[in-house]
């Protein structure tokens, strides 16, 4: 058999891999893999956007030797079929170079393992005038120039990697470096979310601090854990002797969220399209706001997010891409996840519909009744055996025929869609006018008033005790009437 060694043309290979699709902030969460696969606990990210404006990412990892070095600066340089360390967050031995020169057009990378200074630097200009894959080896006068240098050497051991001719960034901006603010802005939100497991030091998690120009990126969150439900218990699907554990939680109710934990859990693009499944790989969020098509997103099942880890040992079977951006489950995942579906719908529509009250709970009697139509409608209508409707209809017949009457436009004429547009649109609704304790004492002394005895009274009594708004008051209402009599 004969064969030729045709090797890629450097400056076509190199010009071509800039077009994969990385933005900035997910060419930079790819380095930040690198560091915390290095087991590296501080990560600083620079940016400067003046004069000869550049990105540095250093890290307190395990730096790499002269040969370490050389070898991640090659092309390919580990195959995405080898076997992984359980905590690398690596796949195809092609991120720093592909997500690095995606944005600039030249890499250096400087790391200093067991008291040796090594760099390296990739110039794609330097490239198409050799043609040839030219890798610069830095000089130890280049190397002390490098941002950062000085707090590499303070901790003994690390890598820096800076990006320099930001051609990309810098594309069809008129102020560069106004553009800058709001690129940082948008990668301390997503670094935020993308590493929150690393970043609030998760159990049996090593904490990492990240910072952005020395400010530190807080944890975001998305399920909001500390005031979420969790569904039901953690499930376990096992693939190829590999665990893959899915946690299902729904978010609180609209009502019971601050306005910043709104706009965490939904930023710009509401909590609608932030449903879904959230898939992990070693701890790292690599996909969120899907249902894998398994269910459609609904203004009911908006409360629903679940927590799915995978390791990476099943990256082939998850179709895992280049940018770590895009995660599709095998046939045999989804079907397992398909039984678990029902549940999390119903209990984010439950906690939506009735703000955390069970549809199921007859032990409490409600102003409005909920009920279906034989057309599978839903209709809203007034309880007519409201103590306080009844009570209303034991005047004239005149009187009560007047009060069905209003009791009816009332119905007919609720602002449904004004309601339902104001329900989606992720602010809260609520009621400016409540009843005071005061009120509510007030009126049930007016309801007392009309009894014929004291059996009635106390029966009327103890009927209100359970009948909403007066339910949420009991304490007091009990202690101003006496507990278990009617008596003032």
């Amino acid at each position: 058999m004969k064969t030729i060694d045709l090797p890629p043309y450097a400056p076509t290979l190199m010009e071509s891999t800039r077009a994969i699709g990385y933005s900035l902030e997910a060419a930079i969460a790819d380095i930040i893999d690198n560091s915390i696969s290095a087991e590296a606990s501080e990560i600083n990210i620079k940016f400067y956007p003046l004069g000869q404006a550049y990105i540095s990412i250093l890290d307190n990892g395990f730096g790499m030797s002269s040969e370490e070095l050389n070898v991640a600066m090659q092309y390919g340089s580990k195959s995405p079929q080898d076997v992984r360390e359980p905590n690398d967050l690596g796949r195809f031995g092609l991120g720093l170079k592909t997500s690095s020169l995606s944005q600039c057009r030249a890499l250096s990378v400087v790391s200093l393992k067991d008291g040796e200074i090594s760099g390296r630097k990739w110039d794609i200009d330097y490239v198409i005038k050799t043609g040839n894959w030219s890798l610069i080896i830095l000089e130890q006068d280049e190397i002390r120039k490098i941002p950062q240098f000085k707090k590499l050497i303070e901790y003994g051991r690390g890598t820096i990697v800076i990006w320099e001719n930001l051609d990309r960034l810098s594309m069809g901006e008129s102020d560069f470096t106004a553009s800058f603010a709001p690129k940082m802005d948008k990668v301390n939100e997503h670094i935020s979310l993308v590493f929150h497991r690393f970043l609030s030091g998760e159990q049996n998690l090593r904490k990492v601090d990240i910072r952005i120009n020395n400010v530190v990126v807080k944890p975001k969150d998305p399920f909001l854990s500390k005031k979420s439900t969790q569904l039901m218990d953690e499930e376990v699907i096992i693939i190829q002797d590999s665990r893959i554990t899915i946690k299902p939680f729904i978010l609180p109710h609209i009502t019971k969220l601050t306005g910043v934990e709104i706009k965490e859990l939904g930023g710009k693009d509401g909590l609608r399209k932030k449903q879904g499944f959230y898939v992990y790989r070693n701890k790292r969020l690599l996909v969120w706001g899907t249902w894998f098509r398994l269910m459609r997103k609904g203004e009911l099942t908006k409360l629903a997010r679940v927590q799915v880890d995978i390791p990476n040992s099943l990256d082939e079977l998850w179709t895992l891409d280049i940018k770590k951006s895009t995660a599709t489950p095998p046939e045999m995942v989804k079907k397992n996840l398909g039984h678990i579906i029902d549940s999390i719908a119903e209990g984010s529509k439950r906690t939506w519909t009735f703000r955390g009250r069970k549809e199921t709970d007859d032990s409490k009697i409600h102003i409005w009744n909920r009920l279906k139509t034989r057309q599978n409608g839903i209709i809203y209508e007034i309880n007519r055996e409201y103590p306080l409707i009844e009570k209303l209809k034991e005047d004239s017949m005149e009187s009560k025929n007047l009060l069905e009457q209003l009791i009816k436009q009332i119905e007919d004429n609720l602002p449904l869609n004004s309601l339902y547009v104001d329900l989606t649109s992720d602010e809260k609704v609520e009621n400016q006018i409540k009843t005071s304790e005061k009120q509510i004492i007030e009126l049930i002394k007016e309801v007392l008033a009309g009894s014929n005895n004291s059996n009635e009274r106390y029966q009327m009594l103890e009927r209100l005790l359970v009948t909403e708004p007066f339910y949420s008051y009991k304490e007091n209402i009990e202690k101003f009437f006496g507990k278990g009599t009617a008596n003032e």
